[in-house]
């Protein structure tokens, strides 16, 4: 019985793995389409889109979430991260932004911490 449970563990491992480079790869498409012309950009955009889903839609079979807090006020109890937080002072308004990796729920919780970087709110 046990070995079933180490297997269940290492499959659910094996989707936030794949989850987390999707989610990195889906980022990068994005920017590089960003620079085509807007005619050449739709197609692309529209499959990126649907990979995206696809991803959601098979995390979601499993109990999982893709959680990104990108333009929220940082909050030290997060599930994620700053990457850069040593740059600023203890009284500074922080805002995330921008997210290296998503943060992955499960119904039992937090299943993957995310990973961000910060920038000060001005006043």
């Amino acid at each position: 019985m046990t070995h079933v449970g180490k297997d269940d563990e290492q499959l659910e491992q094996s989707l936030i793995d794949i989850a987390v480079e999707s989610w990195r790869f889906s980022r990068l498409f994005g920017k590089v389409v960003g620079k085509l012309d807007a005619g050449e950009s739709g197609r692309y955009i529209n499959q990126i889109r649907y990979f995206q889903k696809k991803v959601e839609e098979s995390l979601d079979c499993n109990g999982l979430k893709l959680v990104n807090v990108e333009g929220q006020p940082y909050d030290a109890g997060m599930a994620a991260s700053a990457l850069n937080l040593g740059d600023f002072g203890p009284d500074d308004v922080l805002l995330v932004e921008q997210m290296l990796e998503p943060i992955i729920m499960g119904p039992k919780g937090l299943r993957k911490q995310g990973t961000v970087m910060l920038r000060k709110v001005e006043a």
